[in-house]
């Protein structure tokens, strides 16, 4: 790992002929430091604990929930479509049911 032959450099120029033999900048160097210390701290971070969650069951949970709201709608949609066939009858105008015997 370059890292690690990079901290192994102490002699006084070594470094840096370290760094041209390996076509690399020292900025590249510090830049990985910075990526190896994130990724140390993210894998040493406290985990959650208990069963991961289910993609699959959050998936029927929310298709389950749209279910019941459509049903919830289409149920009014009916009432609303009841309410206008009595008008119409009380009315006496032709219902949509009359209308499409006729054609």
């Amino acid at each position: 790992m370059l890292l690690a032959e990079a901290d192994r450099c102490k002699e006084r120029g070594e470094l840096g002929a370290f760094l041209r033999r390996k076509r690399i900048y020292s900025s590249m160097l510090s830049s990985w430091r910075k990526q190896l210390g994130a990724a140390d701290s993210a894998a040493l971070a406290p985990q959650k604990r208990g069963p991961k969650p289910d993609a699959s069951a959050r998936q029927i949970k929310h298709l389950n929930r749209d279910n019941a709201r459509l049903r919830l709608k289409l149920e009014r949609a009916e009432l609303i479509i009841d309410a206008q066939k009595k008008l119409c009858v009380a009315l006496g105008l032709p219902t949509a049911d009359e209308t499409s015997e006729d054609e």
